[in-house]
């Protein structure tokens, strides 16, 4: 293990291999847990309060921003008790509008940046890319590494990019995004799970949802398994964001019991995890005005966006 800037550097050719069939076997028990209704409406809830609704696209509008964040602070208006969702994420030139439209509601404000999804810019453009959405307000920063790098064995390139991108974040918190549907293995899903934890990350994530496969309960369940290694090596808690592809309540539920048995309570909150899943709020409020009504509510009574 050497040093640089400070920064512990393990040989993260060393990061441990994964057995895939193991996994396997563990997410499909996490499947079959079975959960008593009462349980069943905290977890709802819980998931509700944990999903950063998203709008990244290049047709985005002021108004369609201004719509999501309104979503965002008021997802059922019959049913005023619902907690909000956690975050809004946006592009950085939207972050303005989404800051003032949900101040004093608690709800926090992401940003994607370093040139996303792809991540193909060079330096001087990502930290730029970053600075601005900060400057304008952003709480988070939702970053994407350069695949290209860490497929090619660079894991120091990808390492100091992460860590960089750190210290331009200043106060607000880093989301590391893997885009696990490139780096193919699972073994590589650990090892830049490593990478980003030990550069700094304050969370990491699965993707950025313009990629398929994306939050697979396989890679997710390696990715909660690396916190948990880390935060027994180094005492420091660091969160998980599963994006794209969990679009119902059962697939949210399973991965909240996955959560509370690979993590542990702590982990159970929206400050460290996160759905990185716009389209799983309906049907989460869906199966809550069942639960509370006895009937289902049509798609049409809850907004798109």
């Amino acid at each position: 293990m050497n040093k640089k800037g400070g920064l512990k550097i393990p040989d993260f050719n060393q990061s441990p291999k994964i057995d895939k069939v193991g996994v396997e076997e563990r997410v499909a028990r996490f499947q079959t847990r079975s959960i008593k209704n009462e349980s069943k409406m905290q977890g709802l809830k819980m998931a509700l309060n944990m999903i950063d609704l998203t709008t990244l696209e290049g047709k985005d509008t002021p108004g369609k921003v201004k719509q999501m964040c309104y979503k965002a602070m008021h997802l059922h208006d019959a049913h005023p008790g619902l907690p909000t969702v956690a975050a809004v994420c946006v592009y950085p030139s939207m972050v303005k509008i989404a800051v003032n439209e949900v101040k004093g509601s608690g709800v926090k404000v992401a940003s994607v940046s370093t040139a996303f999804p792809s991540g193909q810019a060079p330096m001087d453009v990502k930290i730029s890319d970053t600075k601005f959405a900060v400057d304008a307000g952003a709480d988070e920063i939702d970053m994407v590494i350069s695949r290209g790098k860490f497929l090619s064995g660079d894991y120091n390139f990808v390492f100091d990019e992460i860590a960089t991108i750190k210290e331009a974040c200043g106060a607000a918190r880093l989301k590391v995004i893997l885009e696990t549907g490139e780096l193919v293995t699972l073994d590589n899903v650990r090892r830049a799970s490593d990478i980003a934890m030990h550069a700094g990350a304050d969370f990491i994530k699965t993707s950025t949802g313009k990629i398929q496969p994306a939050a697979t309960m396989q890679v997710t369940y390696t990715m909660l398994e690396a916190i948990r290694d880390f935060h027994l090596l180094t005492g420091r808690m660091v969160g998980m964001k599963p994006a794209g592809g969990i679009s119902n309540s059962k697939l949210a539920l399973h991965n909240l019991v996955m959560v509370k048995e690979t993590l542990g309570n702590e982990w159970l909150s929206n400050e460290w995890f996160r759905f990185g899943a716009s389209s799983l709020a309906n049907d989460v409020l869906m199966q809550i005005m069942k639960a509370e009504t006895g009937i289902y509510q049509s798609s049409d009574y809850f907004s798109i966006d």
